[in-house]
């Protein structure tokens, strides 16, 4: 006996073949969405903690013009009031170990000079904090967190253009308390810190930049899921 699908047109063969498909595609799309657990609720207002395994603080200064020379901290914490109805009373509080900065590849000279004197002095100055003062709400989901950074012994303001990313009150089994997300992004002069050391020359880009970027990517989980009660929608 010839094979049917042998002797048919290509797009005929297809075509034939999807229409056999679909019920089955259909009717098992129709148990996936049936058997998906409700949306899950929008985070509630209370105190939330710095999800380390979820966060990075990282940061970027020009290397003789010639690169944007990137790297980061790995340890650092930070607390957060959080109210979703109102953004603009939230309060966030962070530490970063100043000698977790991460010098990958870097030659043990740079790595001192880093961690000496010149930069960051991390035996004399072992911590670096951010306390926010005020958060203005540009619009929905953008903020601006303004806050007192001290570094290097010295205390200025610092402005971060903030994205909240959204959050949920809890996932039941998974994530069984409530998670929010933040994008930051912001600049600061090192020489305001009192470190001007291998800045260049005005007019030049020969040495270490003055300009630092910072890029913070952060979760916080925050209260315990609360249990729905039965017969709620």
């Amino acid at each position: 006996m010839t094979n049917r699908l042998s002797t048919m047109h290509p797009v005929t063969g297809i075509a034939w073949i999807l229409a056999a498909l679909a019920p089955i595609v259909t009717s098992g799309l129709g148990v996936a969405v049936a058997a998906d657990a409700p949306a899950p609720q929008g985070p509630p207002a209370g105190q939330y903690q710095l999800d380390k395994g979820h966060a990075s603080l990282s940061f970027r200064v020009s290397h003789l013009g010639f690169s944007s020379y990137t790297t980061r901290f790995r340890r650092f914490d930070a607390q957060l009031s959080f109210d979703p109805a109102n953004l603009a009373a939230a309060k966030v509080s962070t530490t970063i170990d100043a000698s977790s900065i991460e010098l990958e590849n870097a030659l043990p000279v740079c790595d001192g000079i880093v961690h000496g004197p010149q930069f960051l002095d991390t035996a004399k100055y072992p911590e670096i904090t951010f306390r926010s003062e005020q958060v203005r709400v540009k619009d929905p989901g953008s903020l601006e967190v303004i806050g007192k950074l001290t570094l290097h012994g010295v205390t200025r303001p610092v402005v971060l253009d903030t994205k909240f990313n959204g959050g949920y009150a809890g996932h039941p089994g998974d994530d069984p308390q409530a998670r929010i997300g933040f994008s930051a992004h912001g600049s600061l002069k090192r020489s305001d810190f009192g470190m001007t050391f291998a800045t260049p020359a005005p007019g030049s880009k020969f040495g270490v930049g003055d300009t630092i970027d910072i890029s913070i990517e952060a979760e916080f989980v925050g209260p315990p899921l609360q249990a729905v009660p039965s017969g709620s929608p």
